[in-house]
């Protein structure tokens, strides 16, 4: 089983940054590839951001330039480093984890609401 906790969220305004953390527990956190999702109000949940078990990442077009995924396996956590941020990124933001590397991910965390105030 692995759970996750997501922290970092919060309101700031347009041009401001925040630092998403997602911690990690149970299985073996460095296998996993982890991603990041986001579902604004009245919205379907979206993609943002993918890190795989060997460090490739990959970001969506609308945020590409201005956020920045990583992680660290020494601290079973992973960050989605926001800069920049524009009010239509307000939004829930969750992560995920694929433990077997399937393209599935099969554990999310409970989300972190980010507001962006213009």
């Amino acid at each position: 089983q692995v759970q996750l906790v997501e922290s970092g969220g919060g309101l700031v305004q347009a041009g401001g940054s925040l630092r998403l953390s997602c911690a990690a527990s149970g299985r073996t956190f460095s296998n996993y590839h982890l991603a990041w999702f986001r579902q604004a109000p009245g919205k379907q949940r979206e993609w943002v951001s993918v890190i795989t078990n060997e460090g490739n990442t990959n970001l969506a077009d609308s945020v590409r330039g201005r956020f920045t995924i990583f992680r660290d396996n020494a601290k079973n956590t992973m960050y989605l480093q926001m800069n920049m941020l524009k009010p239509e990124d307000t939004a829930v933001y969750y992560c995920a984890a694929d433990p077997d590397r399937r393209g599935i991910y099969d554990y999310w965390g409970q989300g972190t609401q980010v507001t962006v105030s213009s």
